[in-house]
């Protein structure tokens, strides 16, 4: 066993406080919220069940941690109703629209920026 694979390997939970596994070894009946999403399911209110470790070396802390929840507790994805689906629209609306311009620019527009690039950058907009 490598010290990588022991220092993340603690299925008891004395070192970490809760269950550990190394990255990739979770055993059957646990899953992350991706995982539940894409079956349907969300944590439901459950504590974190256990956890996946590996180390990272472009971190400061320099271990990539990923929460466990159980899936036998898990519950079905609540129904998207219509309210929230028109108020969903008009946030990816309003995210659309340059405040400069109040033009639709049909792609969300960069933070960075904070307008349109057509309206950051006008000087570059012209045909020659």
């Amino acid at each position: 066993m490598s010290p990588a694979f022991g220092k993340c390997y603690d299925p008891s939970g004395a070192t970490w406080g809760i269950p550990t596994f190394p990255w990739r070894l979770a055993p059957d009946g646990y899953a992350t919220r991706r995982q539940l999403r894409a079956r349907g399911l969300r944590p439901g209110g459950q504590p974190v069940a256990a956890q996946l470790m590996r180390q990272a070396r472009r971190r400061k802390s320099g271990v990539l941690v990923a929460y466990l929840y159980r899936v036998d507790r898990a519950k079905p994805v609540r129904p998207m109703t219509p309210a929230k689906r028109a108020a969903l629209a008009a946030a990816m609306a309003a995210r659309r629209r340059c405040p400069a311009c109040r033009i639709d620019a049909g792609y969300c527009i960069p933070t960075s920026l904070g307008m349109c690039v057509t309206c950051a950058y006008p000087s570059d907009q012209r045909t020659e």
